[in-house]
């Protein structure tokens, strides 16, 4: 049987003090599904471009009636277009668009750095070979893999100033002031049936950077490790139509940020989400849905971290893209 992969979508995740990183999954009416979160391991195809947009909107919980600096709710809008080089190449420009609330009302709100990301895809059938041009659905049943690689460019404003002239907290700018690298790894299994598979793992670093009042700022490394379960709801072929829902299951590992070299009280942990979505497919047209919701944390100082990862009471993560 020939591959039947038509159409394709793109979700990025991200987080309030820090940034954005982007996952990746090719779905079609036949073959592997892929997730909301969770970066899936099939390529774009060759010659073919992917345009995407994607909001992850989060509100986080409140502790006290005190109205102080903590994050009220966040907005993060991510737009971006990726291009299949090759069968087992692709390469993606992201553009995210960030809008920040305190519950004092602050807000910043603005484009934040441009992120380039390049992926290669590989599978395992009776050895490593790249991913090729054409794969039957009997292929597409064997573990697929990508390597994805990650760079951030400070091209967003990272000197923004409040009313009274002082810099903005770090975590309300709207760049990282240097670049940030990102590498990961996903893996794919197809069972052939409804059901499959995705895992993905991917280490975040970033640089120091010097604000204009000569503070020194370095966020915190950061490690991820998700894995999912996408099945095939509903598939119908002549309408060219497919539903899928989705499990995921998404751990963080944030450490401490530093500031002029010292680390930070109320920074860092480890958390655990849980996503609960589905995808819609139609033609060359995808949509996602999920809501995301941490069930597990361990934050370095749990009571004094309102506003962080970790803390939000939900997260609403949408996408929608299209492949031509």
């Amino acid at each position: 049987m020939k591959k039947t992969v038509c159409a394709s979508l793109l979700v990025a995740t991200l987080s309030y003090a820090h940034h954005g990183v982007a996952s990746l999954g090719v779905v079609g009416l036949e073959g592997p599904g892929a997730p909301v979160e969770t970066t899936s391991s099939a390529m774009l195809p060759e010659d073919k471009f992917l345009a995407y947009m994607k909001l992850d909107y989060a509100s986080y919980k409140k502790y006290t009636d005190v109205i102080d600096d903590e994050m009220e709710e966040s907005y993060y809008w991510m737009y971006g277009i990726g291009y299949g080089f090759k069968s087992y190449l692709s390469g993606y420009i992201f553009l995210p668009y960030y809008t920040k609330k305190q519950e004092d009302s602050v807000q910043t709100s603005g484009f934040h750095d441009i992120n380039l990301m390049g992926v290669l895809g590989f599978k395992y059938d009776e050895g490593f070979i790249l991913t090729p041009q054409n794969e039957s659905l009997d292929d597409l049943e064997d573990w697929h893999f990508t390597i994805f690689a990650n760079v951030s460019l400070p091209t967003g404003d990272s000197e923004l100033k409040t009313a009274n002239g002082s810099l903005y907290d770090a975590g309300m700018q709207l760049s990282f002031g240097e670049p940030s690298y990102m590498i990961g790894l996903s893996a794919t299994k197809w069972f052939g049936n409804g059901f499959t598979l995705v895992m993905d793992t991917s280490y975040n670093t970033f640089q120091e950077h010097t604000y204009s009042d000569g503070t020194r700022v370095k966020f915190a490394d950061e490690i991820r490790a998700n894995a999912a379960l996408a099945y095939k709801f509903y598939v119908n072929p002549k309408k060219k139509l497919r539903f899928d829902t989705n499990l995921e299951a998404n751990f963080l590992h944030l450490g401490r940020d530093k500031e002029n070299g010292v680390e930070q009280e109320a920074t860092g942990g480890d958390i655990l989400y849980t996503t609960i979505g589905f995808r819609l497919f139609y033609n060359n047209i995808s949509a996602a849905l999920g809501v995301k919701l941490p069930v597990w944390t361990k934050l370095n100082e749990e009571d004094k971290q309102q506003g962080s990862e970790g803390k939000e009471d939900y997260r609403v993560i949408f996408s929608f893209s299209t492949l031509f």
